[in-house]
């Protein structure tokens, strides 16, 4: 079978890590003290963090460049706020506010001791002080007032409700609908018979926002107080409690960095432990671990000097990186396992790093790729958790390769000299010792057939069980048809996405926000936003008749936007000062624009309408009205909304701009299926070059960039089915869904290729022979990595536990399931090993042009290869080096054993 090797960039990088290794192996002292040095020198940079801290959920969770963003600063150009003229309809912000939502499940809220209740409750609030300054100073005011609540305004205090009239959504001019929650109408009619709950609202001056937050704190502590009468319940909110309570919802996790690092560094003990005391390991994951640390510490110190924002979702990125390192750490140890215990450690070194290369270059370069990839996405958290993340991943690849390297060079030295794992003193090899068993005080065994240290039983179990299974035939038709149902289960989940974050997802669970929400979203979710529809052209003639009634028909257009039968804005409550003005009988002729323009300023002043034009020189710069949206009580339903008013406002024929500050949250909508697309397509493209230049076979790297795609599929379909929405929390899970399901698929797809073995069914129980115990501690030891945010009290990191847990648990069922299976039918793609028959019984050497065949008889074993080197020695040709024994390949032919080399440099 002809070669298909794509190697021109796979030789160099493993020849450079060879001498790199050697290097370290010379040098480890070097390569252990200064990397510790460096790590603590920028470590420093977390002196910053308090400064870096970016919690903000606009800054953080909305698009950087969201059109409601800009739609705000139209608003907030033409319309600014007044704190002396307040009106909550027309803000462009949410405001400075606090608000209580008061309770009766099933009961009627609206009776003369309920709602004596409520009077004391308010009372209890404006009675508040901060210092020398009262609620009174503190508030917004019109009229030179503090602004009520409507409740207030039609039931007067003692709260006589037997001869009051309330009619629903509005009492008059007053809109109620947001303040009377759980309304029941008296049949045919607009009056409320009864009600469950009553929100009230407290809106604060903008000028002092260190006043602001202090009161509004003071209110926090007040509204927990406050008894619970007549069965009612009480909710409390903020407009800094979502920033407060996002902020807080990380403490949960602290105590788990402790626990996480313990299972980490437990864990890798008990893989890397081996009973004999010289060959054991344990050192060597501890500092496997250490090295991950010092990857995070260097990292966001680092960054964190830069001057980087540091969103919440970075704190999870330790958990992540942990698991990165100690995957790569466990490849090392793996390929340090293959050399040859009598050489020195510089040779085995060399040997180490030639092997584990292109591996851990390979899933650190995807890797880092990955999330550097996921700062084209405009969402902050995203673009700080990536930018960190990817950072930690570059210096743990370094880390690894100098730092953890030294080490590992280090207890190559203690091997060498036959010393305890644990006291360092020199202990007798099993066969000088008659106490050959005693493993506390005999060690350093290797198998005598290889030279190498003796394989882990597990190592056995994939070669002598679990490869042959994989490669049976009928095992081969089960795989396919488990790869079938979750291909279908997959796809099913992808169609059932939800898109968007619950606000509320974004504190603690048990933050008092959730309960706010949770009646805001059971009470008043009837009626949705107030939008402002915003006409910006100054050159609009508001006294032509034609434009008006233009304008109108737009107007019309948004009454009439159903989706789904329902209506998405309601009929006849559309509030237009135009309208009210034409209406009003106040100017004569309204189609005369002197007459028009002369009468206008009056009538403004007279009506409520003020804020609602911008006039400057007799020339109208822009207006605003405003329509009122119903049945909005989903994120979907909040999605389509935004997309239906903003493509009508488009397609009328003049210029208007839709507004409403919730659109701030809505935008997400709009950017995250197209960015999260955006983000897989680049990255799975880049993986896919990194692959073809890496992986020496081109065959193997398109199965890497299908697993990929299978493993994307999977994640997205079951976290779906999990519960999971698709928002900028799960997105920058979908990034690392990127990386890792090239880690175990890539680590496979080289080990297969790399093989020497003859068929593609010998090439798979050989891969994973090799590498199905390091992909297994890889993805258990990443499991453990973030299994304990599980237990968190936010949706945030559950979410990354849960997204996590299927990024790995696909990823490794690709690599040591689906894949080696699938190489078996597409993926042989390498060198023949040809049969060469040779009676006789000694060891020969022949050169047939560049192949190089060494021919044994079936007992070979070192004391045979002692006797190549010699031969090799005495005839000048070449020589064989036991660093590089392990890259013979070998197949018994008649009782023989024929091992075949393709070129010079493959020769042991």
């Amino acid at each position: 079978m002809a070669r298909c090797k794509t190697d021109c960039v796979e030789k160099p990088i493993a020849r450079g890590f060879e001498i790199l290794g050697g290097f370290v192996g010379r040098h480890p002292w070097w390569f252990l003290i200064l990397p510790m040095f460096i790590s603590a020198g920028l470590g420093g940079g977390f002196y910053f963090l308090a400064d870096r801290e970016a919690n903000g959920i606009e800054e953080m969770f909305t698009p950087m460049d969201g059109p409601a963003k800009h739609e705000r600063q139209v608003v907030k150009q033409y319309f600014p706020q007044s704190d002396s003229d307040f009106s909550r309809l027309r803000l462009y912000t949410e405001g400075t506010f606090a608000s209580l939502i008061i309770v009766k499940p099933g009961q009627n809220i609206l009776t003369s001791t309920a709602l004596t209740n409520i009077f004391e409750m308010d009372r209890n609030v404006t009675d508040m002080t901060i210092g020398a300054f009262a609620f009174k100073d503190l508030c917004v005011k019109k009229g030179g007032v503090c602004v009520s609540n409507s409740i207030f305004d039609i039931v007067k205090p003692p709260g006589d409700v037997t001869t009051t009239t309330i009619n629903y959504p509005y009492n008059g001019r007053i809109f109620i609908a947001s303040e009377i929650g759980g309304v029941k109408l008296k049949s045919g009619l607009t009056e409320i018979e009864s009600a469950e709950a009553i929100r009230l609202f407290y809106f604060l001056k903008e000028d002092n926002q260190t006043r602001n937050t202090m009161w509004l704190n003071k209110f926090i502590e007040t509204a927990s107080k406050m008894t619970k009468e007549e069965g009612m319940t009480i909710s409390y909110f903020t407009s800094i409690s979502r920033d407060e309570e996002f902020e807080k919802s990380s403490d949960s996790i602290i105590p788990l960095f402790s626990l996480t690092y313990a299972l980490a560094i437990n864990f890798s003990i008990i893989s890397c432990l081996r009973l004999d005391c010289v060959r054991n390991k344990v050192w060597v994951a501890t500092f496997g671990v250490l090295s991950a640390g010092m990857a995070v510490l260097s990292s966001f110190g680092l960054l964190l000097y830069c001057g980087m924002p540091f969103a919440m979702t970075v704190a999870t990125a330790p958990f992540l990186i942990l698991g990165i390192g100690v995957d790569d750490m466990f490849i090392m140890i793996s390929c340090w396992q293959q050399t040859q215990v009598h050489d020195n450690v510089e040779d085995r070194m060399a040997a180490t790093y030639k092997d584990a290369a292109v591996s851990i270059t390979i899933t650190t370069l995807t890797d880092a790729l990955a999330f550097y990839i996921g700062l084209l996405t405009p969402f902050g958290s995203v673009q700080s958790f990536c930018m960190y993340t990817g950072t930690a991943v570059l210096f743990c690849y370094l880390y690894n390769i100098t730092f953890f390297g030294a080490f590992l060079a280090l207890n190559g030295s203690r091997e060498k000299g036959n010393r305890h794992w644990l006291t360092c003193m020199k202990v007798p090899e099993p066969e000088d010792s008659p106490e050959k068993y005693n493993i506390c005080c005999v060690g350093g065994a290797y198998d005598q057939e290889t030279g190498k240290e003796e394989p882990m039983p597990i190592n056995n179990f994939f070669k002598m069980y679990y490869g042959p299974f994989l490669t049976n035939t009928w095992t081969k038709v089960f795989v396919i048809l488990l790869y079938a149902g979750y291909l279908g289960s997959s796809i099913y989940g992808c169609f059932q996405i939800q898109e968007g974050i619950d606000l509320k997802n974004l504190a603690a669970d048990s933050s008092y926000v959730g309960s706010y929400y949770d009646n805001e979203d059971q009470y008043f979710s009837e009626y949705g936003p107030n939008v402002m529809v915003v006409v910006t052209d100054s050159k609009f003639q508001y006294w032509d008749k034609t434009a008006r009634e233009r304008l109108d028909t737009c107007l019309e257009r948004f009454e009439s936007l159903t989706l789904d039968g329902r209506s998405l804005v309601a009929k006849n409550m559309t509030l237009s000062w135009l309208n009210e003005y034409v209406k009003s009988g106040r100017v004569s002729n309204p189609n005369d624009k002197t007459i028009f323009m002369d009468s206008l300023p009056a009538f403004l002043q007279l009506s409520d309408f003020t804020q609602d034009v911008n006039i400057s020189k007799q020339v109208i710069i822009a207006s605003r009205m405003f329509i009122q949206t119903i049945n909005v009580s989903t994120a979907v339903d909040e999605k389509n909304m935004l997309n239906k008013l903003r493509e009508t406002a488009n397609g009328c024929s003049e210029k208007l701009v839709v507004y409403h500050p919730a659109f701030i949250y809505f935008d997400q909508y709009a950017v995250i299926v197209s960015n999260t697309i955006q983000n897989i397509v680049v990255a799975t493209l880049a993986m896919l070059v990194i692959s073809l230049m890496l992986i020496p076979n081109p065959i193997c790297s398109l199965w890497v960039t299908f697993a990929i795609a299978s493993v994307i599929v999977g994640v997205a379909g079951f976290m779906a089915l999990w519960d999971v929405n698709l928002d900028s929390v799960s997105m920058i899970n979908l990034v690392i869904c990127i990386g890792f399901s090239v880690d175990f698929s890539a680590h496979i797809s080289y080990a297969f290729v790399s093989s020497k073995e003859v068929t593609a069914n010998k090439k798979a129980v050989d891969a994973v022979y090799h590498l199905g115990y390091p992909i297994i501690q890889g993805a258990v030891s990443t499991i453990l990595g973030v299994v304990v945010l599980s237990a968190a009290e936010s949706y945030i990191f559950r979410t990354f536990f849960k997204i996590m847990f299927l990024v790995i648990l696909f990823g490794a069922v690709h690599g040591i399931v689906f894949i080696p299976v699938f190489l078996t039918f597409f993926g042989i793609c390498g060198g023949k090993v040809s049969d060469k028959k040779d009676d006789g019984r000694s060891n020969t050497l022949s050169q047939s042009g560049h192949r190089w065949v060494t021919q044994t008889t079936g007992d070979f074993n070192m004391k045979n290869m002692h006797e190549l080197r010699a031969v090799a020695a005495n005839s000048k040709v070449w020589s064989i080096s036991s660093n590089q024994s392990s890259h013979y390949s070998s197949h018994s032919v008649n009782g023989k054993t024929n091992s075949v080399y393709e070129n010079i440099e493959d020769c042991p």
